[in-house]
């Protein structure tokens, strides 16, 4: 019998081998789910398990492609607490995504967002903001305003929601790129995914000063064998492939 640990961090269990192969088939679970067996208190990977994988070693068997897991139905016999995942040297081993594909998806982000924006600027410009900066046109310019906060609060509210739900950007989606967190795979949600790697970064990226220096070092980390940037680092997460 083995229990294992959920992406939502809650404990499943205790359930057979047999059960944990159905959840396997079904894709909620994979071969970096946590999981021990009834008794022992160090956890391991499914991939670990040579229950789990017939005809081969642990050492030498195929992974499957690192997926986040889904949150599995609680085992109503079984409290849901949470117990830290061992970290997964698997996940760490897997081939990061190329330089230009991260530059690429930043790139996309930008001009999607100046799009949305661009309608303010627009206005903002036809109000004479910029040639007549002592008699615009007040009620052009109070539209431009507006019109500019609008597109940057959609823009924001889409990237938040899938930052949160699917750890992508629009531009990381369009392009095949991943951000899961570095433990288990699984994805980072709110916290790590904007929270930490995207508004703490850059809140330190505005620091007068210190900012511009801090920026270019974090984009410098993107020369790391892993391509882990310092934003990275804080959160705990790494851009893998979709």
């Amino acid at each position: 019998m083995f229990t294992i640990l959920g992406a939502d961090g809650k404990e499943y269990g205790p359930v057979s081998a047999d059960k944990i192969r159905e959840w396997i088939s079904a894709g909620r679970a994979n071969a970096h789910t946590s999981i021990k067996r009834v008794g022992e208190t160090n956890w391991t990977t499914i991939a670990g398990l040579t229950e789990f994988t017939p005809g081969a070693s642990a050492e030498t068997a195929p992974l499957p492609p690192a997926v986040a897991p889904e949150p599995l139905a609680a085992s109503p016999a079984t409290p849901a607490t949470f117990v830290p995942a061992a970290p997964t040297p698997a996940l760490a081993a897997i081939e990061p995504p190329s330089r230009w594909l991260r530059l690429g998806s930043a790139i996309l982000d930008g001009i999607i967002s100046s799009f949305l924006m661009l309608p303010g600027f627009g206005l903002m410009l036809a109000a004479g903001f910029l040639s007549r900066p002592h008699q615009p046109n007040t009620p052009l310019l109070i539209a431009g305003f507006c019109a500019l906060g609008l597109g940057f609060a959609i823009i924001l509210g889409i990237q938040i929601y899938l930052l949160s739900t699917r750890g992508q950007t629009i531009g990381k989606k369009l392009l095949g790129l991943r951000i899961v967190r570095i433990e288990d795979g699984s994805n980072p949600g709110f916290v790590k995914a904007f929270l930490l790697r995207s508004f703490v970064n850059g809140l330190i990226g505005a620091v007068p000063g210190l900012g511009p220096v801090y920026s270019l070092v974090d984009l410098c980390f993107i020369f790391r064998d892993d391509r882990r940037c310092i934003h990275d680092l804080i959160a705990g997460t790494v851009v893998v492939k979709a």
